[in-house]
């Protein structure tokens, strides 16, 4: 670091055990840092945090050094934009927001990012542009939370909310288009939106959008859970002792990342109950759960065939959506990937698409959320 003339800060942020903000690796990096600062060098935390981390925690530590922000030294914050495998969208065609301490720390960081990066967006402070990544993910959590809410719905009304949805998306103005799903899953999507709420609790403001997306996408592994409950028992089989096939435990498809994959409470939750489980992924050829660790099995026909259900909860490019439905006795799918499926109807139950008859109700207090996540837990 005495040698850089740039340092970014990418460490992890994540949260506690009582889901308060966890900013020890920050600090950590920071305080390395401080010790190889030298006049000229930018500094760029790239990590999500909640507004004034910047400012109030790194900016003070860098200047025990006796060095000066905006003078001897530059500091910036540029919140990550990764979206892993998306095949149009990369680092460098992908906007890139900065803002500094200074207009002179701005600038610096706009001519570092510039030098790699299409396009570099500064805004007035570090502050609104920690505020921007926040946004940009508690916008997802509240849309997902909404149509996640609506394929509950759609299933007590007998709809099937992805026609609704796309029907809903011909409309050029006015609507984006969000699915549901099993859950939330990545590291910044489940994540970030608590920074947010942590710090507005400190000033006397409840995110209410943002606790309520939060409840709603929580008891998404209770609702597959309990749609699997619901499918064994048309077969008059029960859950316990039932051989289930897991389909993909990253947190989204094409991807090998499992860090707060809503497969993984389902997995916890149908085991609690006494299944026995088994689960095939592409890109996760091993997995821990609880204190064991799995194998990735082969997804064969004849594998397929020896489960009593088999759950999509990753929709993987891979899978043939065909050959599970041919080879599966029961079929929940929680990504719509059996949508040109038009035989089998009988084996098949999908989230939101009103063919099963839901357990759940939006005022059962069975569905509670902290209770239901430490039970998954």
């Amino acid at each position: 670091m005495k040698d850089a003339d740039t340092v970014s800060i990418c460490v992890p942020t994540p949260l506690s055990k009582s889901r308060d903000p966890d900013i020890s690796f920050i600090l950590s990096a920071t305080e390395a840092i401080r010790k190889y600062l030298h006049p000229g060098q930018l500094i760029v935390l790239e990590s999500t945090t909640y507004p004034g981390t910047t400012d109030e925690l790194i900016v003070p530590e860098l200047e025990n050094s006796g060095l000066k922000v905006g003078v001897d030294f530059y500091v910036a914050f540029s919140p990550e934009r990764i979206d892993p495998g998306n095949v149009s969208f990369n680092t460098h065609n992908t906007p890139k927001i900065v803002g500094g301490i200074t207009p002179e720390c701005t600038e610096t960081a706009r001519l570092f990012y510039s030098a790699f990066i299409e396009r570099v967006i500064p805004v007035s402070s570090t502050k609104c542009a920690e505020m921007v990544k926040l946004l940009e993910n508690t916008f997802r959590s509240v849309n997902i939370g909404m149509v996640n809410e609506l394929a509950m719905m759609c299933d007590l009304l007998g709809v099937d909310v992805y026609e609704v949805i796309d029907a809903a998306a011909t409309k050029p103005f006015g609507f984006s288009a969000f699915y549901p799903g099993p859950g939330l899953g990545g590291h910044c999507i489940p994540i970030d939106p608590h920074y947010l709420a942590w710090k507005l609790k400190a000033l006397n403001f409840q995110a209410r959008f943002i606790g309520l997306a939060a409840e709603i996408n929580g008891m998404m592994p209770n609702i597959v859970a309990d749609m699997v409950s619901d499918g064994l028992n048309r077969f008059s089989k029960s859950v316990r002792g039932s051989n289930v096939l897991i389909m993909g435990v990253a947190y989204k498809k094409n991807v090998s990342d499992c860090r707060e994959s809503p497969a993984l409470d389902v997995m916890r939750l149908l085991s609690d109950k006494g299944a026995n489980l088994a689960y095939n992924d592409p890109f996760v050829p091993s997995l821990r759960l609880g204190g064991s660790v799995m194998q990735s099995i082969e997804a064969t026909p004849a594998t397929i065939a020896k489960h009593d259900c088999v759950i999509i909860l990753t929709d993987h490019s891979a899978y043939d959506v065909r050959q599970i439905v041919d080879s599966a006795k029961l079929v929940i799918d929680t990504r719509n990937m059996t949508k040109n499926i038009q035989d089998h109807k009988e084996r098949i139950i999908k989230l939101g698409a009103g063919n099963n008859v839901p357990s759940f109700s939006t005022h059962d207090d069975s569905h509670d959320l902290p209770k239901k996540k430490a039970a998954a837990h």
